[in-house]
């Protein structure tokens, strides 16, 4: 985040690039040849990649895909997974700034800790750590029970907007990305967020049920927390975060309601300790890039149904600044940064 990119048309782009789209056309692509992409780069050796949560958390997952990916296509000679769970991702932050220049290193990070930070007393940011690229996310999406009376994300959001305490609406933990993206929404239709009824629970499970058992009015989760219910028509999706269709889910879109502005996602990316040399760096943008156009990669994101919202390097530097921006900017809205 320390490094700025000064061409105005190049803030232009990264911008284009909003964590909802998908971005198959910024990966690179596997050689005709057939060839490895380790063949291309310098493959790296025995790695430890920090999974900030408890094992089969997103975060743990996205660790464990990518070390299996980084090994079965010959990106690294062995990887090894280690757990650090706690506050939102920030002791394993704190951990890994604690270590500036350390080598083998890398660590699972994405929205949830980037909140972490400016909701939590940490003392450290995402500023003490090396962004190497934005790998994956899942977009946010909005339902209500099959009987609600609400039938548009624009009758749940009048309603919030004539009586918000009485429209209660499950998600998951203030400042999650669930959180965060109804403030964004609240703020485009000039609903106040901190006057949100916002009901956290701690799982999606615990959601859906308040949701069934109509003890709240709706709920807003990452698309997988809803999808079965979704398809048993148990529950109605109102509103997708992303502009960009999901495979057997009929719902508006940001852009279908005129906000593309809106455009979100629960991203997760890699970052290295802060303060390792260029080169050390520019090896994992380069790994990482191949490693996003190969099969081996592909195949972990059909696997556990992820978007690929792949940038590296110098871009996605630029994009976390701007990510940071506009979340800090709602999580103050929400009465949730820490000051």
């Amino acid at each position: 985040m320390k490094q700025q990119v000064k061409s105005a048309a190049m803030i232009a782009a990264v911008a284009i690039a909003l964590v909802g789209c998908t971005t198959a056309n910024q990966a690179p692509q596997a050689s005709d040849a057939g060839e490895t992409a380790a063949a291309e780069v310098q493959a790296l050796g025995r790695m430890e990649i920090l999974a900030p949560a408890a094992p089969g958390s997103g975060w743990d997952q996205t660790a464990r895909a990518l070390g299996t990916a980084l090994e079965g296509g010959e990106f690294a000679e062995s990887i090894t997974v280690t757990n650090v769970p706690g506050a939102s991702g920030t002791v394993a932050l704190a951990q890994v700034a604690a270590n500036p220049g350390q080598e083998g290193v890398l660590m699972a990070s994405g929205l949830a800790m980037m909140s972490g930070v400016l909701t939590n007393d940490t003392g450290v940011s995402l500023d003490d750590v090396t962004p190497i690229a934005r790998l994956i996310g899942e977009a946010e999406i909005i339902v209500v029970p099959a009987a609600s009376e609400f039938q548009t994300i624009e009758d749940l959001l009048a309603a919030i907007a004539e009586d918000p305490a009485g429209v209660p609406i499950a998600g998951g933990s203030a400042g999650s990305a669930d959180h965060v993206f109804l403030g964004l929404l609240a703020e485009a239709y000039d609903i106040e967020p901190s006057q949100l009824n916002y009901v956290p629970f701690s799982g999606g499970g615990e959601a859906t049920t308040a949701l069934l058992g109509n003890q709240v009015s709706a709920g807003i989760a990452g698309i997988g927390e809803f999808r079965d219910q979704i398809l048993e028509e148990e529950l109605r999706p109102l509103l997708l975060s992303s502009s960009e269709p999901v495979e057997g889910i009929e719902v508006q879109s940001v852009a279908d309601i005129g906000h593309p502005d809106l455009e979100f996602a629960n991203w997760r990316s890699i970052m290295a300790p802060g303060g390792i040399d260029d080169e050390l760096r520019q090896q994992y943008v380069d790994v990482v890039t191949e490693l996003a156009g190969s099969d081996a990669w592909a195949e972990q994101l059909e696997t556990n149904d992820w978007a690929d919202l792949f940038l590296a390097g110098d871009e996605f530097d630029a994009w976390l600044d701007e990510e940071n921006t506009r979340v800090e900017g709602v999580l103050s809205q929400l009465g949730l940064v820490v000051q």
